[in-house]
C-alpha cells in the first residue's frame, strides 16, 4: 500500500484506504474516491495531479494525494 502521490502514470489502481479529517474523508468521498473505487493518475502538474476516477478527471493537491492509500 502507498499514497497515491507515489503512483506510476496511467496504471489502474484500487483505493485501498482515505485518510484525514471526517472533513477532507467526506470532501474526497463526494469527488469519488471511495474504498474499493479505480483510480489511474492522469499526468502530475508539479506537486498536484490530475486523477481519472469514476469517469471524470479530478485536480488534487500533493497534501490530498497522500491521504488516498492504494
Amino acid at each position: 500500500m502507498m499514497p497515491l502521490i507515489y503512483a506510476e502514470k496511467e496504471a489502474p489502481l484500487i483505493i485501498k484506504r482515505v485518510g484525514g479529517s471526517p472533513e477532507v474523508k467526506k470532501h474526497l468521498e463526494n469527488l469519488g474516491f471511495n474504498v474499493g473505487g479505480e483510480v489511474s493518475v492522469v499526468s502530475a502538474l508539479g506537486k498536484n495531479l490530475i486523477v481519472k476516477v469514476k469517469e471524470s478527471r479530478v485536480a488534487v493537491s500533493e497534501e490530498l494525494a497522500r491521504k488516498i492509500m492504494v
